[in-house]
């Protein structure tokens, strides 16, 4: 009934949070910018685009990797960080945030390593520890 709610009115988790990941540095999450977006890089199919990122999601990006994280992708990782900081935004339990972002970890683990086989359940939720504690300490 609830998931029925929510699409009948449209909510949604919210994309304030994840809303300027990626986008120009001069665009907001309404779609303005200060420049016209044609004038952004043209990027050309096959080509990756770089990713800008706030000083904030800088910070979170470079505690992942001095905890040893290996994501599969900056975007993945900022993914999961904005995950962390929408279900604390909502005041859920640490079991909740817990249940919420360990899917998304364990997927990335096994999308950064390759792997078609479940990682080891070990390194899976000491990862999860890892990108909750920091996602908290600089992201949220």
């Amino acid at each position: 009934m609830a998931c029925a709610a929510l699409v009948v009115s449209g909510c949604g988790m919210g994309d304030d949070v994840m809303a300027t990941i990626g986008m120009p540095s001069g665009t907001t999450a309404s779609g303005s910018s200060a420049q016209p977006f044609a004038q952004a890089p043209a990027v050309q199919p096959g080509e990756n685009p770089e990713l800008v990122v706030t000083p904030a999601q800088r910070a979170f990006l470079d505690a992942l990797t001095e905890a040893g994280l290996n994501p599969s992708s900056e975007l993945s990782a900022l993914n999961i960080g904005s995950c962390v900081c929408q279900a604390k935004a909502a005041k859920q339990s640490d079991q909740e945030v817990w249940d919420f972002v360990l899917p998304m970890v364990r997927g990335d683990v096994r999308d950064s390593y390759g792997e078609s086989v479940a990682p080891p359940a070990g390194q899976v939720n000491s990862e999860t520890a890892d990108y909750i504690r920091i996602a908290t300490e600089t992201l949220c």
